[in-house]
């Protein structure tokens, strides 16, 4: 088995894809003709949005996201946090938490996207 990607629901899916290249300079990977579904190339794994109403559509009920109260974050590796925290509000994130240099060696900081969701920007975990 390989994990293949990730889907995130959202109010507007154009408008998280166009947050996401601004704040974090992902490229557009797609945008389904139908503005429903879209996906950004992240790397080795897709990170995709897909809206409310096609969630509702399969049956569903999809929940807004809150960075105060996570169910679940989207990390982001980079060798300079700060630097991406202050991209990442510049392009309309909210800062959760500064930069901080945590006791295993990482610096981590947490900004909360235009959805609502928590994305941790980090270094990469020393071997």
């Amino acid at each position: 088995m390989k994990f293949g990607y990730t889907i995130i629901y959202v109010e507007n899916v154009e408008a998280t894809l166009e947050f996401y290249q601004q704040a974090f300079g992902f490229a557009r990977k797609m945008l389904y003709e139908t503005g429903g579904y879209g996906e950004l190339e992240t790397g080795n794994t897709t990170l995709a949005f897909a809206s409310f109403s096609t969630l509702e559509e399969m049956g569903m009920l999809p929940k807004v996201m809150d960075a105060n109260a996570p169910s679940f974050e989207v990390a982001f590796t980079t060798n300079n946090v700060t630097k991406a925290a202050e991209s990442a509000v510049a392009a309309g994130a909210a800062l959760v938490s500064a930069p901080q240099d945590m006791p295993w060696g990482q610096t981590v900081a947490y900004v909360s996207d235009i959805t609502g969701g928590l994305v941790e920007l980090c270094t990469p975990i020393a071997p």
